[in-house]
């Protein structure tokens, strides 16, 4: 993987976005004790800009429950006040998305989560998704602009998660 080096700048600030939450993913990292806090750091900040007044799920104020995909949830209500926590959040995804029961979390494992938790149309449609690749020699354009909605002339503005699991490792 070759990175864009005119991008470093923007790079080091998203890495150094998730450190700054560290101590938040390691806690609730702890329902699956192989589960790198960095994979759930990288999530949150692809999801969320690594907002922890949002849902890890799709970005949705934490006011209520998800509106995007996945609507709903969590399912449960908050379990203090009419607001969730970002905890409360994280783990109704960790659930949702398996990842506590997984049990793999080698650099090709957490590649194809991640990949998996933004969707596999890149996939299906044989083409490397900006999710994981942009700003490497890997990708170039062509994104979904919306969900099911591919723009072939789109360009990601988002460091691809590959490249803060490299930095994050």
């Amino acid at each position: 993987m070759q990175i864009d080096l005119s991008k470093t700048a923007e790079i080091y600030k998203a890495v150094n976005l998730i450190n700054v939450g560290k101590n938040r993913y390691v806690a609730v990292a702890t329902c699956n004790l192989r589960m790198p806090w960095y994979a759930i750091g990288i999530a949150h900040y692809m999801e969320g800009n690594c907002n922890f007044t949002k849902h890890i799920h799709n970005g949705d104020s934490l006011n209520a429950r998800t509106v995007q995909v996945p609507a709903g949830r969590p399912i449960a209500p908050p379990k203090f006040g009419t607001r969730y926590t970002w905890e409360e959040s994280c783990l109704d995804w960790i659930r949702l998305k398996r990842w506590d029961k997984w049990q793999d979390w080698g650099v090709s494992d957490i590649l194809y989560r991640l990949e998996a938790n933004n969707g596999m149309g890149y996939r299906n449609r044989g083409e490397a998704t900006p999710y994981l690749w942009s700003y490497t020699n890997h990708y170039e354009k062509g994104k979904f602009v919306a969900d099911g909605k591919y723009d072939e002339d789109a360009v990601s503005k988002q460091v691809g998660a590959a490249i803060l699991l490299k930095e994050l490792m």
